[in-house]
């Protein structure tokens, strides 16, 4: 039971720094999301469907 608990806990504890480093890491990404958009709007219209 012991062995059981600390895997539980090493699970929650690396979930708990994936959504830390994830959060810190939002800002970033949602530019990222922007630039890939405006990118596409132009090459879009260069090259109209």
């Amino acid at each position: 039971m012991t062995a059981k608990r600390v895997l539980i806990a090493q699970a929650v504890l690396a979930g708990a720094a994936a959504l830390v480093i994830l959060a810190k890491e939002f800002p970033g990404l949602v530019r990222e999301v922007r630039i890939w958009r405006m990118a596409d709007l132009k090459s879009g219209s260069r090259h109209p469907s």
